[in-house]
């Protein structure tokens, strides 16, 4: 049950962080359109870290930002890497007994 409720919470996250993540790439663009304050190159990195990084790739086919700059390409990849890592591992029978207790702290909350 555990590893159901964990995955539907990762889910659920993930979903929720791909929406954020979008929005910030969407912002980003008009800004750069428009010729005014752009959104952190590094913020963009920490969304898609956390889990908005499905967000960031469909922004960046839906809106074509962010496509040509090399080193942003190269870290944004490595987040997702990691991301993915760490997601696999959180399936692991190890990864749910980290998180068992801060889900049970979660859901009592």
């Amino acid at each position: 049950m555990l590893l159901f409720t964990s995955s539907q919470a990762l889910f659920i996250a993930y979903i929720v962080m791909s929406i954020l993540t979008f929005a910030l790439y969407a912002k980003d663009k008009r800004a750069a359109i428009k010729g005014q304050w752009r959104t952190k190159e590094s913020t963009l990195h920490l969304f898609s870290l956390l889990g908005g990084w499905p967000g960031a790739l469909l922004a960046q086919a839906k809106l074509r930002h962010k496509t040509q700059k090399q080193p942003f390409k190269a870290i944004l990849w490595m987040s997702i890497i990691g991301n993915i890592s760490a997601f696999l591992w959180a399936l692991t029978a190890q990864g749910q007994a980290v998180l068992q207790p801060i889900l049970a702290n979660l859901l009592v909350n």
